[in-house]
């Protein structure tokens, strides 16, 4: 019925079975990952399960991958890149190479960040073959409920998932993925969002998470393209705004698409 699609659109649902929590009197989703949070806390001792602070979350020791250990109020002040990731698919492996040298433009370029590896490993052995190619921290393999607890934060659908995250651990861009393949040079870093996109190979993935208006161009003429942004750009933008004070993200994506 129409009512069922309605459902699955505004909560982006795009595998079942998919079990989402929702504050009645202010219809705001208070957890995405439901099914996680059954197995995690079946006796609901942590109900109501509503989203919590990252550093909250996140708190315990770290690892290195030279067996260091540190404390996670060392990621405190520093932009943070949440990687969810394993060694078993092959997009993650792909993506791991192009971060680690993202990684150390960023760090070299004199910023604060950091890199948080939360493994969907399906062996210890097999997290350490791979965290040992990466030069940031992880939380360690055997702490399978923090790693779990992270996963429910930020509703994790599929790997890979880069989440990034400002100096006070409020979410930039749940598009870290996108960002880092567009942008090699890391110009564009900490990457907050822009109302228009151009539409690309690589961020084409963002049309399958809801809906989008995208806008067609001819693009022989150089100037085209920018002038059909700076068309939908004051649309997207009051759109954006009017959601975010409402503290939702926005139902629609923008994109302006050439060749």
């Amino acid at each position: 019925s129409l009512l069922q699609l309605k459902l699955w659109n505004k909560y982006r649902v795009s595998n079942i079975p998919s079990l989402i929590f929702i504050d009645a009197s202010t219809g705001k989703v208070v957890c995405r990952n439901g099914l996680l949070v059954i197995r995690d806390d079946p006796e609901g001792l942590e109900f109501p399960w509503g989203p919590k602070p990252f550093s909250e979350v996140v708190a315990g020791p770290l690892l290195r991958n030279n067996g260091q250990t540190l404390d996670s109020s060392a990621l405190e002040g520093s932009h943070v890149g949440v990687y969810f990731s394993a060694h078993w698919c092959p997009p993650c492996r792909s993506l791991t190479r192009v971060l680690v040298e993202s990684y150390r433009k960023i760090k070299e370029a004199g910023q604060k960040f950091e890199i948080l590896f939360v493994s969907a490993d399906r062996s210890e052995d097999s997290f350490n073959q791979y965290f040992s190619e990466m030069p940031w921290v992880a939380v360690p393999y055997a702490d399978e409920a923090r790693r779990s607890r992270l996963n429910r934060l930020y509703g994790i659908q599929g790997i890979p998932t880069l989440i990034v995250l400002d100096s006070k651990g409020d979410v930039i861009t749940r598009q870290g993925r996108v960002e880092v393949l567009n942008d090699i040079e890391c110009r564009e870093f900490p990457w907050h969002p822009k109302p228009v996109l151009e539409l690309t190979d690589s961020n084409a993935v963002q049309l399958n998470e809801g809906p989008c208006l995208v806008l067609f161009v001819d693009s022989e003429d150089d100037g085209e393209s920018e002038a059909a942004k700076q068309l939908i750009q004051p649309i997207a933008e009051k759109i954006i705004a009017k959601y975010k004070a409402k503290e939702e993200e926005a139902p629609l994506l923008f994109f302006v698409a050439g060749e």
